[in-house]
């Protein structure tokens, strides 16, 4: 039976204290990457008020997160998601996945092949496959969401029922999606009702394209997404 989809709430470091009581089911924290030094002071001032589990993540240069990451990983007390890898930071990251005991974001562009390589990758360099999500990068809307939804899917179909050897291995992790913050990128979502109703609505696609973790970042859209049978 398929594990039940877990909703990650995702906010800025410094907007992280007002919202720990929300419903989610992991709580994400992104950087900015302007003064880390002092979003790290931040985070590790809210860590022992954080009682779920968590997602870490980087601000997206990665040039950055090269350098933030695995200074955020060293004072982390306990298991945690970290992203985002891709293939310019990856070597950099995994080493310090590994040794604090963390699960890894791999992100790659909307490409099965591509996925597979990752993966592949990090795991020769001793990261276990079990501690791989995989985000394919639904691409926003210019790419059509269909686009990403097929690929979402063929991933699923492809690494079923690796653990009977019928799947591919390489293809087995749960997938994560971020398909909310494309959404927010659109100019309808200048409208803050509007944005919501986004949110909601990407989520709802990747869920049924088999996203294992969907990220959202209002906390109105968890509690519709787990309000859903």
């Amino acid at each position: 039976m398929k594990d039940k989809v877990k909703y990650i709430l995702q906010l800025p470091v410094s907007a992280a204290e007002e919202k720990l009581d929300t419903d989610c089911d992991i709580f994400g924290i992104k950087f900015s990457g302007k003064n880390w030094e002092r979003e790290l002071e931040t985070l590790k001032n809210l860590l022992p008020e954080i009682k779920k589990p968590l997602m870490l993540r980087g601000c997206g240069d990665d040039t950055i997160d090269e350098i933030l990451l695995p200074e955020v990983m060293k004072i982390l007390d306990r298991e945690c998601i970290i992203g985002i890898a891709n293939e310019n930071n990856y070597k950099s990251l995994v080493p310090a996945v590994i040794k604090g005991g963390h699960k890894l974001i791999i992100r790659t562009p909307i490409d099965i092949n591509l996925a597979k390589e990752m993966n592949i990758l990090t795991s020769d360099m001793g990261l276990g496959l079990d501690k791989i999500l995989m985000d394919t990068d639904i691409g926003g809307l210019g790419y059509g969401f269909e686009y990403g939804y097929s690929i979402m899917e063929k991933i699923k179909l492809e690494g079923a029922d690796s653990d009977n050897k019928k799947g591919d291995k390489y293809l087995s992790m749960p997938l994560i999606s971020f398909a909310a913050e494309e959404t927010a990128k659109t100019k309808e979502a200048k409208d803050e009702n509007l944005a919501l109703y986004l949110e909601i609505t990407s989520a709802s696609g990747v869920l049924a394209a088999g996203a294992d973790y969907i990220v959202l970042t209002r906390p109105q859209a968890v509690k519709v997404m787990k309000g859903l049978v």
